[in-house]
């Protein structure tokens, strides 16, 4: 068995137990899994494994042979655990409601066994620079790990499993010869899955930070987050009572943290009492005690496959999610009721199998995001201390984004209401809904239309549909409303149907828009992106063919670099030279200036997705060997002359942001160092909002897509340099955006594809939140479609008595 274990996460942390594990498992369901003794077991209607091997006696791979040995009593399960029944690694295991739930269906003996033994609680403890904050409402439940384990080989024994300590299982290739069914339950390090690895394909990935598990004498009243500040760098202490006198704490810091405190040179022994010592506030002064505790780096387990013929990967041999927010031995037990309901219900096992990993496949991937989201919160914790304690405190607590502002104020609408004062909120405000203001503009509210090409221009200019698309979100409640990139030249267009901002008479068409938001939509800024598609050029419009060349009728490109952006498929643009960067320069001038005159409130230049200035920055497109390329402050030099000039043509008592990609997903792009110095360097020359974005550099990235998942790099630019940021990338909610203001990970959010399946989409997100105040008032024509229509009869009569069906051979009533 693998050493594991689980820290708390809110009940609402991860999607609940599989809809067919429960239905196979719930005879009211019609399942056929807890039938009563008396009741006729029916005929088979297919084969079935009746020899099953269980690699791996932790909690995933008992529950699966009890659930599997339950389901059929014929079947011969066998367990091989290497370890002695007693012996088990880690102290508590958090189990959440939806796991309990799906328990209870499938096995109300284990249930009943779990409430007895569970302890719970509802408070979060976060103790910051002096001021302890709590947090209540979240519901957890723990038992001890290895009551878990006395529990599960019970009810194993008790259905007749064979349990085989002390023993390691025979190689798995064997097994498969001999079992109709291979469980591989063996862990993060599975041999299973090594053995096989040319068809599981894994991918295995060790993180920054060390920790161990140990656990104290009494315990805690509450899951307990302590930082202790310390001469070689941030450490922190998660801590959660496991039964009524005991208590697991897990101490985890940064590597380089880990190694400068020596740890790195203590054994378990001196390792445990320098814990206790560091930690003693939190701790009361008590001593903490190991259990074969080491200091590891946290692996995260993908497989491309969790099946192989007869055998299957199960709990950390498939995957792992980061210990805080609770979701091994979770995920594990999920497996097992999912992966016994799949084998009942599927007429092969092959299907059994595929069915196993299509149902449980994507509620583990959602999890493994959410894991990492609070696994890389921990590792830059320091970036966050600075926070005021209520922020710091609200941003721990919704760090997976599992956890929203809107769920908080359901569960503590207490701590919400003095985080939302915090912030700034007046009464009954969303966080959205509070103005910011940059330079001399004041935004009514958070909400930004986010820049989205349309091509649907003619030589550069703007038509009846721009001022339609425009003034519909302005219309709609947007704080600030974004034109999508305005082309400095005929030549800087990504296709024929960009706009452009270099005629006068492009310039007039742009001021019949502006003039149109301004007048009917009073209080909506609107804001124009200047930039140059460099080598992204002279392509398809999007729905012909994404960067496709024009099948007639090219332009010549230019670029930091004569790198074409699909070799073989885009041309290879011309670097540009001194006098061609002075050409460009003036052109972005020239269009700032018209800009100016079009009625434009803001303006943003756009350094991101490989368009040219982008490309000058990204060491993956930017090979010059001049004072223009190399190191980053080279990389930088064109761009911060351009937005120099710029800035300088620009009116000084309107904003200027900047669009940058934060990282190009793709090995030897963009670091994380490298946005935070690129951020910098526009924040000193004067950008009032950094607009972080990432991507679209390089045709082979690989993104890590999800809810949000630009939006870690704007945050970690904001509270790195302190600077305004405007984040986007598949924020979809109006929560969202609540949650990401108040945690301090952004000043404003900008949304793009929610606006275009909603152009009001400002306007109901304020009526959803009952919210009728000055930042986002309906137009007066408008007023009367403020509330949500009904959508069908209402007046129906309502049920009085529910009449009971009879049971077979009961009399009707």
């Amino acid at each position: 068995m693998a050493p594991a274990g689980d820290a708390p996460a809110p009940r609402d942390a991860t999607a609940g137990p599989s809809a067919s594990a429960v239905r196979s498992a719930t005879p009211s369901a019609g399942g056929t899994a807890a039938r009563s003794a008396a009741a006729p077991r029916p005929e088979p209607t297919r084969p079935a494994p009746l020899r099953v091997a269980v690699v791996g006696g932790g909690p995933g791979g008992l529950y699966a042979a009890a659930l599997l040995k339950r389901l059929d009593p014929e079947r011969e399960v066998t367990v091989w655990e290497r370890n002695a029944p007693e012996d088990t690694f880690g102290f508590g295991v958090v189990l959440s409601d939806e796991t309990l739930g799906g328990i209870e269906h499938a096995d109300p003996v284990v249930y009943r066994a779990l409430q007895d033994a569970f302890v719970r609680w509802d408070d979060i403890h976060i103790a910051h620079r002096g001021h302890l904050l709590t947090s209540t409402g979240h519901g957890f439940a723990a038992l001890g790990r290895r009551r878990l384990l006395e529990i599960l080989h019970a009810r194993c024994a008790e259905l007749g499993v064979r349990l085989r300590f002390r023993t390691e299982a025979p190689p798995a290739a064997d097994l498969a010869a001999t079992h109709d069914l291979v469980v591989a339950a063996d862990g993060v390090h599975s041999r299973t899955r090594d053995a096989h690895a040319d068809v599981f394909r894994p991918s295995l990935t060790t993180h920054r930070c060390r920790y161990i598990w140990l656990a104290a004498d009494f315990a805690f009243d509450a899951f307990r987050f302590e930082i202790a500040e310390t001469e070689y760098g941030v450490m922190q202490l998660h801590g959660y009572p496991f039964s009524a006198d005991s208590s697991t704490v897990i101490v985890e810091m940064r590597e380089e943290v880990w190694r400068a405190a020596g740890f790195d040179e203590l054994d378990e022994a001196e390792s445990t009492a320098r814990c206790a010592k560091l930690f003693a506030e939190a701790l009361g002064g008590r001593a903490l005690r190991s259990n074969n505790s080491s200091w590891t780096a946290f692996r995260t387990v993908v497989n491309a496959r969790w099946s192989h013929g007869n055998t299957v990967l199960l709990g950390d041999a498939a995957h792992t999610a980061h210990f805080s927010i609770g979701s091994g031995t979770k995920l594990a037990v999920e497996d097992a009721l999912a992966l016994a309901a799949c084998v009942e219900e599927q007429p092969t096992l092959a299907e059994a199998l595929a069915a196993y990993e299509t149902e449980r496949r994507p509620v583990v991937e959602s999890t493994q995001r959410a894991a990492a989201a609070s696994l890389r919160w921990f590792e830059e914790l320091d970036g966050y201390l600075d926070q005021p304690s209520r922020q710091f405190a609200f941003n721990l607590l919704t760090r997976s984004r599992r956890v929203t502002h809107d769920n908080l104020r359901l569960r503590d609408p207490d701590f919400t209401g003095s985080v939302e004062r915090a912030f700034g909120c007046p009464p009954d405000t969303p966080p959205m809904f509070t103005p910011l203001r940059l330079r001399g503009l004041t935004l009514r509210n958070r909400v930004v239309v986010s820049p989205m090409d349309m091509y649907v221009a003619e030589d550069g200019l703007p038509g009846d549909f721009h001022l339609v698309h425009l003034g519909a979100r302005a219309l709609g409640g947007a704080g600030l409303v974004m034109t999508e990139m305005v082309c400095v030249g005929p030549e800087g267009r990504i296709t024929p149907g960009c706009t452009g901002l270099w005629t006068d008479e492009q310039a007039a068409a742009w001021s019949r828009i502006t003039a149109f938001v301004h007048a009917q939509s009073p209080g909506t800024a609107i804001g124009v992106q200047l930039g140059h598609s460099g080598r992204k050029g002279s392509t398809r419009r999007m729905w012909e063919g994404i960067d496709q060349p024009l099948p007639e009728g090219n332009w010549p490109l230019t670029a930091p670099s004569p790198l074409p952006y699909r070799p073989g498929v885009n041309q290879i643009p011309h670097a540009l030279d001194r006098a061609g960067m002075t050409a460009v320069r003036e052109q972005f001038v020239a269009a700032a200036r018209r800009a100016a005159r079009s009625g434009f409130d803001l303006l943003e230049l756009h350094c991101a997705h490989g368009y040219l200035l982008s490309g000058f920055l990204s060491p993956l497109t930017n090979r010059r060997e001049d004072a223009y390329g190399g190191a980053l402050s080279g990389r930088l030099r064109f761009p911060l002359e351009v937005f120099d000039a710029v800035r300088e043509a620009w009116p000084q008592d309107r904003p200027m942001t900047v669009r940058i990609s934060a990282t190009d997903w793709a090995e030897g792009g963009t670091t994380a160092e490298d946005a935070i110095g690129i951020a910098r360097a526009f924040a000193d020359h004067g950008a009032d909002a950094l607009d972080v974005s990432t991507g679209q550099v390089v045709p082979d990235e690989r993104p890590e897509y999800g809810r949000s998942y630009q939006t870690p790099y704007a945050d970690r630019i904001r509270n790195a340099l302190g600077v305004p940021v405007i984040a986007v990338g598949a924020i979809s909610s109006w929560d969202d955006v609540n949650s990401l203001l108040l945690a301090g990970r952004a000043d404003l959010c900008a949304l793009a594809r929610p606006h275009l399946y909603d152009p009001h989409w400002t306007l109901h997100a304020a009526a959803d939140q009952d919210y009728r105040g000055p930042a986002a008032p309906w137009p007066p024509p408008y007023r009367a479609g403020s509330r949500t229509p009904p959508t069908g009869r209402t007046d129906a009569p309502k049920p009085r008595l529910t009449l009971r069906t009879p049971s077979p051979g009961e009399p009707a009533p």
